[in-house]
């Protein structure tokens, strides 16, 4: 659970973190693909949603990050709570005391990440980004999507993706949500400016089994600086 002092601290860095989509400089570096086996079906383009959802690429997407049935790493959490990994890049539903839905995610980046304890607040389909006011002051180009112009429109484009969580703390809006609109390489890396991020596909899954209330909790990291960062 969060101290009062490191909520304050959460707090004070909050403009950081609107979940944007990393802004990453790649090396130019040939390194041989691995082959992954075919992907199963529920990774196909989403037909049915206001807007595109893509399929994943074959070959993009590393076995041990897609979704899957495994057993429940921590069987006294009650049904629906949320719990994320971040050394492993995995957030794990638990479905009931035998059973977790796990799913690969992204996490922040060195100086945006969080742990502890929130509340799933509410969801939202095909949210609206709005842009914190201090994140502004450093990105003037994000003033058209801030919250007093009401945000960006969903749909493609916008870094919440098809779905969005919303984390708080004692009544408060952490600013931290679990969203769509990852891309496969970056599963299990420590890329977003805080925010969860998932696959379009795995995020309206989970989105359709969340519970209003539950509990998500974030796991300390155990390495010195967590996941490898990418920037």
């Amino acid at each position: 659970m969060l101290t009062r002092r490191s909520f304050v601290a959460l707090g004070a860095m909050a403009g950081l973190v609107a979940c944007a989509a990393p802004q990453i400089d790649t090396p130019d570096v040939q390194v041989a693909a691995p082959i992954y086996p075919p992907l199963p079906d529920f990774y196909d383009a989403i037909t049915t949603e206001p807007f595109p959802v893509p399929a994943i690429q074959e070959g993009s997407l590393a076995p041990e990050f897609w979704r899957q049935d495994v057993v429940n790493p921590w069987p006294k959490y009650a049904k629906g709570t949320i719990v994320i990994d971040p050394d492993a890049g995995f957030l794990h539903f638990i479905k009931s005391p035998d059973v977790a839905i796990r799913y690969g995610v992204s996490v922040g980046a060195a100086g945006f990440s969080w742990q502890g304890t929130a509340r799933l607040q509410f969801r939202r389909e095909w949210p609206r980004w709005k842009v914190p006011a201090t994140m502004i002051e450093r990105q003037p180009d994000l003033e058209p999507y801030s919250v007093a112009n009401g945000g960006m429109d969903p749909g493609p484009g916008n870094p919440l993706g098809a779905r969005a969580l919303y984390l708080f703390q004692n009544g408060v809006d952490t600013l931290y949500r679990v969203h769509g609109d990852a891309s496969p390489w970056e599963l299990g890396m420590a890329v977003s400016s805080g925010c969860i991020r998932m696959l379009n596909q795995d995020v309206i899954d989970l989105y359709d089994r969340a519970i209003h209330g539950a509990s998500v909790i974030v796991l300390p990291s155990l390495k010195p600086q967590g996941l490898e960062a990418v920037y």
